[in-house]
């Protein structure tokens, strides 16, 4: 785990290692593309001591060899697990929720969503499920969305929530077997925008927890997809659509507003500099995800707006991870933590007693 969890986070966020040693492994590559060219001459001219065959098998060989060059290998960055829940819809054809489960499968974990290295352990964990409640004719579709995502924690065998979201305006168009293909320049597909604009949410909230403001490369690209989807007839892309703010536009607007930017510092030093040395240094960590709370404390009394939508966000994923670490803490942790949580998510009272003891 130790040693995974250093090569994820230097292979995303060290660009001048990725740089280094892509550029070292390319300029092996032609070393040795060059040493098969010169032999094949060589070969030829001297009274040709091997056939066609065996300089084929040559060439083969050299091109599996390239293959175990990890940093050559491109891997997908998810391990998403994307379900169809269609319980609530009777009498109609669920073979079409069958391929659409596959195909939607295929489109989040077999495409490149980065421009960086992965292997194949360092792939994010998450999930999406979404839950049919209304099918109009054999394409339309009516329903919401769940997804979650998960970060591990260094030296341990722990994952962390990440993201957990309802969103409960999703409408799209599929006829089966249909490519599901993005285009990142204009609205087509529906379905596509909504899948592509939560993968990069997952992304940049991972990247922010590792880097400080990591992941903005990836909240401006699903600001790009909210932006393309203006002029569209569906729902959740628009500013005026959503009760409370609860929507995907105003997810990003808030993750992308200077305002929140304690909000993404808060979610770098509760993971990289809190929870990723509990292990070892318990009182430190807490000490630390103490002070970062501070942050929310901070943009809670300035209220960039009234509902708060992206803080709330972060604490929903939060809240019981935070009573557990905060109930093995000392009796003047425990009073300020409960303080500072039941001012900045009086929603989550009746959890934040349990780290006091009350009931």
């Amino acid at each position: 785990m130790k040693r995974a969890f250093f090569a994820l986070y230097k292979n995303r966020y060290n660009h001048n290692y990725y740089t280094f040693h892509v550029a070292q492994n390319v300029l092996i590559t032609n070393i040795m593309l060059r040493q098969v060219v010169s032999d094949i001459q060589t070969l030829r001219e001297k009274m040709k001591l091997f056939s066609e065959k065996k300089i084929f098998h040559k060439l083969v060989f050299i091109c599996i060899a390239l293959l175990f060059f990890p940093n050559l290998l491109m891997a997908q960055e998810l391990r998403c697990n994307i379900s169809i829940n269609t319980q609530q819809v009777q009498g109609t054809n669920k073979q079409v929720y069958t391929t659409l489960q596959t195909a939607l499968n295929e489109f989040v974990n077999k495409r490149v969503w980065t421009r960086h290295v992965y292997q194949i352990n360092e792939r994010i964990e998450c999930s999406m499920i979404i839950t049919i409640q209304d099918q109009s004719g054999a394409d339309e579709f009516r329903g919401t969305i769940q997804v979650q995502s998960r970060r591990p924690v260094y030296n341990s065998s722990y994952n962390t929530v990440m993201f957990n979201y309802l969103d409960q305006n999703f409408n799209f168009r599929y006829v089966e077997y249909e490519t599901i293909e993005l285009n990142e320049n204009t609205h087509q597909s529906n379905l596509a925008a909504v899948i592509a604009y939560y993968v990069y949410v997952i992304l940049g909230l991972d990247y922010d927890s590792f880097s400080l403001l990591g992941g903005t490369e990836f909240y401006t690209k699903a600001e790009r997809i909210v932006n393309n989807a203006q002029n569209s007839a569906d729902r959740g892309w628009k500013p005026f659509e959503a009760r409370a703010n609860k929507s995907r536009y105003w997810l990003i607007k808030n993750i992308l507003d200077k305002r929140y930017e304690p909000v993404r510092e808060f979610i770098y030093r509760y993971h990289r500099l809190g929870l990723d040395i509990m292990y070892n240094k318990a009182p430190e960590a807490r000490n630390q995800i103490l002070d970062a709370l501070q942050l929310l404390l901070g943009v809670y009394r300035q209220k960039p707006d009234p509902y708060l939508h992206f803080m709330n966000v972060v604490l929903e994923a939060k809240a019981d991870e935070l009573v557990n670490i905060f109930s093995e803490g000392l009796p003047e942790e425990k009073n300020r933590v409960f303080q500072i949580l039941s001012e900045i998510d009086n929603s989550n009272l009746a959890k934040y007693r349990k780290i006091t003891g009350q009931q």
